[in-house]
């Protein structure tokens, strides 16, 4: 006896992909139409004030001599951020999981610590940091201070910057390792053989035979690793706080544009000149994005 469907058999999913998409257009594709549309106007989000058309006007004040210092070290900042960010990661990541991809004693209990920092969220990871950068006491300072030293750390211009770097690796690591876990046990043992029969040595075996192999999860890894540096705003606030210059990066500066301004206040906050430098920041996430996955794929069909 035949099983009778009222529907035909790809209406399930057909449906599902359908919603799926209704739910990403309404949720991603209108919201970014919206910011679209603000970088346009005055918008300052205060009740009763008018909400007038000024054209190019924000994207003309960011690129402005008035305004131009603090873009520049926001773009300067964000480039940096990303690209230091994202190259420390994938080599880090990289290097731990070819160690957890070994037969060790209690490798679940160390893939499960490497991955901790993931699930810890932004804001608990950034107080713990900066309960041990802090100043006055904290676990970093003791340490200087038997050694003769002293630092301000996130007050440190010259050190904030790669101190939030460093932060931001080890939240994020678990993700790249989980990623560059599957990509290993995806590689046939049969390679490692013959290459080790060859005369290969374990750099060469590495060199050769994983890298290659893990070129997709390589090119997951990059991508994933720009865009979340790119867009990272939180975590630098609870470290460093929204005004200081050695770590302003372009989401941090949309974020106090548009809920306060750099004094903090409702008065000096401006949502149609923050959605024009978030549309700024996308254009800089998609010029980035678009030339990472060009030089990764090309490299992936040439390997």
């Amino acid at each position: 006896m035949t099983e009778s469907f009222p529907f035909p058999r790809r209406t399930p999913v057909r449906l599902t992909f359908g919603l799926g998409m209704l739910l990403l257009g309404l949720f991603g594709f209108v919201p970014a139409v919206g910011v679209l549309i603000a970088s346009f106007t005055d918008l300052r989000g205060l009740p009763g004030l008018p909400i007038n058309f000024i054209g190019l006007q924000n994207y003309v004040d960011f690129f402005s001599p008035a305004k131009w210092a603090d873009s520049a070290n926001a773009l300067r900042n964000t480039i940096i951020f990303a690209v230091v960010s994202t190259v420390l990661q994938i080599v880090v990541a990289l290097a731990v999981a070819v160690l957890l991809n070994r037969r060790l004693r209690g490798r679940d209990f160390y893939r499960a610590v490497v991955f901790m920092p993931t699930i810890l969220g932004v804001t608990v990871t950034g107080l713990i940091w900066s309960l041990v950068f802090n100043v006055s006491g904290g676990p970093a300072a003791s340490v200087l201070q038997l050694f003769g030293g002293h630092s301000a750390f996130f007050g440190d211009p010259r050190l904030a910057l790669t101190l939030v770097i460093l932060v931001q690796v080890w939240m994020v690591l678990g993700v790249s390792v989980i990623i560059f876990l599957s990509g290993l046990q995806a590689v046939p043992e049969e390679l490692y053989e013959a290459a080790e029969i060859d005369g290969a040595s374990g750099w060469q075996r590495f060199r050769s035979v994983t890298v290659p192999l893990l070129a997709p999860s390589i090119t997951a890894n990059v991508l994933l690793g720009i865009v979340n540096a790119l867009q990272s705003y939180q975590l630098i606030y609870v470290l460093s706080g929204p005004n200081n210059r050695s770590t302003q990066v372009l989401s941090l500066l949309v974020y106090v544009q548009g809920f306060g301004g750099a004094s903090g206040t409702t008065l000096s906050q401006s949502q149609g000149y923050a959605a024009a430098v978030s549309m700024v920041q996308f254009v800089l996430v998609a010029i980035v994005s678009i030339i990472a996955l060009a030089i990764l794929r090309r490299r992936e069909v040439k390997l």
